[in-house]
Order: C-alpha cells, then structure tokens, then sequence
C-alpha cells in the first residue's frame, strides 16, 4: 500500500530526512554522491519534488501521491519500450510512490519561446511517433495503474464527471452552475455517439499524456536530436489525439490567438502526419476534432482528482466545472 503523503507530510522535516537518506543509499549505488543541499522547490497536493545537486549533474526525487503514483511503474514500462523518449529511472521506490531522475536540461517552451509554433512543428511528430510504439502495449498499461480512457468506457466517465461536478457546484457553486451541469448531464445520448465514432476512427487507443505542453517537453540536446517527454502523472489510455487539445490550447494562449490560427493548425497537421498511413487527412482531422471534444471529459476528471487532493475543494472547484461546461462548445 502507497505511503500517505500531501504537503503535511511532504514538507516535514522527517519526511525529507527519510527520502534525502533514501536517495543517497540509491545514488552510492549507482556511484554518484551528494554534493550539496536539498531543495524542495515543488509542493503540490498531488505530488512534490526535491532538487539534488550531485557529482553527476542534478537530480531530482519525486514524490507522488495515491492518483498518480502509477507514473513510478510507468516510467520504467517507458524505458523499457521508448527509451530514446524518455528520462531514464536512477531509482523507484514503488511503495512509497518515488521516483529518481536525472535532470533533463531545459525545457523546450524556455529554449523555443520566441519560436514555439515551429519548434512544436519539428516536436509533436516525435510524440506521435511515440504515441504509435506504444499502442500494442495498452494492456500493459493498464496493468501498471495507467486509467482507462478509451472511447468504449467514455459513457461511462462522462457519468462519472457529471457526478463529481455536480458535488463540487452543490458544494460551493451558484443555481446557474447547478443548471449548466443539469443540462450537460442530459446531453448524454450526443456524448455517447460520440464515442461509439470515435471507437471506429483511424488510430488505435494508446498512452496520452494528457498534460503535453512546451514546458512538459524537454528540448533536444547535444547528444541526441530528439525530444523527450516528462511528467506523465496525469496520462491515460485513450484515443492519441485527444491530449493534443492541451498541446494548441497551450500554444495558442503562448501567442494570444485561437484555433482557426494557421501558426496553430500547423502544428496539428504536423502532428497527424504521424498517423497519415492510416487514413485520408479529411478522417484525420475528423477524428482529431472528435477526440479534442471527448477529451474534456477525461481533464474534468483529471481536475477532479486535483481537487480531492487539496483537501480544499474551492481552490479547485471552478476547473472541472470550466472543463466540462465547454463540452458542447464549438471547437476550440
């Protein structure tokens, strides 16, 4: 069973001491030593993170909590089957829900910010690529705690975001947001057409990150052309293009534009040339819009899970009803 964690414990003196001993038995094992103090610049509700200077570059130990430490099991599943794409685990503690890493060097958003639609052109094909080597592993993803997302299960996970939303709002919401959810609820036949489409769309269900912006890319470096994707704590299994969503909504707020933007339906169309083996772009595109849309639904549940984790619902609350208030939106 998963240790308890969250700030409280996080950001205890006993609680750093235990994971600083801890990381220092994992890195002599490996040879590498301390060379400095600890720092704990991220405290989150759902995880933490110290900062580690040591004789091989900077290394960072994570800490997950209960909704997302599957990402320790998940990052070695990820080593294992894109190495190239990934950081490389030092040590996992899986019962504690830790994670060692070496730092990944900057961050594609700092290095391209005054370039990021053409960085992201050269990037997202990558991902897609990513996305393809790891759909025949989908069972093996599920099997590490990685939730289910695909479109068959989609009827049901709306059912699930109405009913947490419908908490949250009866929680701290007025009777106009009480309505909006009421509405959306009753929209359920749509949203399970939906889903029965995109269960016959071109690509298969496969690992989404679900949080892919810039600054959960890390840039290219010296020894390797290629990007490399962290921070896989909020991914599903789901249809590939829906996360997507994150990665030109992200952008588009970076240029101050929206969709229609052709800086930013290039880069969508860079990103489907992953999958154009697979059908005509005009299915593509029809899919790709399709999974945008069902993808809302799986990041109203994945604020949700945010707010569960504050133990202060109201910090939060606004996100899954924001979230799930723009399903029926035109295409954002």
């Amino acid at each position: 069973m998963l240790e308890p964690g969250g700030p409280e414990v996080w950001g205890s003196a006993d609680w750093r001491a235990q994971a600083v001993a801890w990381l220092d038995e994992r890195l002599a094992a490996v040879g590498i030593e301390r060379t400095g103090e600890v720092e704990q610049p991220h405290l989150r509700p759902w995880a933490t993170a110290l900062k580690v200077p040591t004789s091989r570059g900077i290394v960072w130990l994570k800490a997950a909590g209960p909704g997302t430490a599957f990402e320790v099991a998940l990052y070695e599943l990820l080593h294992r089957v894109v190495p190239e794409r990934v950081l490389t685990p030092i040590a996992v503690d899986a019962s504690r829900g830790w994670i060692a890493l070496p730092d990944g060097g900057p961050l594609l958003g700092d290095v391209a910010r005054e370039n990021l639609p053409e960085a992201l052109v050269a990037v997202v094909p990558e991902y897609g690529q990513l996305q393809r080597d790891l759909a025949p592993h989908v069972d093996a993803l599920l099997a590490v705690g990685v939730t289910d997302m695909r479109p068959a299960i989609m009827p049901t996970r709306f059912d699930e975001a109405c009913s947490v939303v419908r908490a949250l709002v009866d929680r701290s919401g007025s009777a106009a947001e009480r309505h909006t959810v009421s509405r959306i609820s009753e929209c359920r036949d749509t949203f399970v057409s939906w889903c029965e489409q995109l269960a016959s769309a071109p690509a298969s269900p496969t690992l989404d990150h679900n949080d892919l912006h810039p600054w959960n890319i890390l840039a290219p470096h010296l020894e390797s052309d290629r990007a490399r994707f962290y921070d896989w704590g909020d991914s599903v299994v789901a249809h590939p293009f829906g996360g997507m969503r994150i990665t030109l909504t992200s952008l588009g707020d970076h240029l101050r534009t929206n969709a229609s933007d052709p800086r930013i339906t290039r880069v969508r169309d860079a990103y489907l040339e992953a999958f154009s083996d697979l059908a005509p772009r005009a299915d593509l595109a029809t899919a790709f819009e399709l999974s945008c849309r069902i993808n809302k639904v799986i990041r109203t549940l994945t604020w949700a899970r945010a707010v569960n984790a504050t133990g202060t619902p109201d910090e939060f609350t606004r996100a899954p009803l924001h979230t799930l208030s723009s399903l029926f939106d035109p295409p954002d």
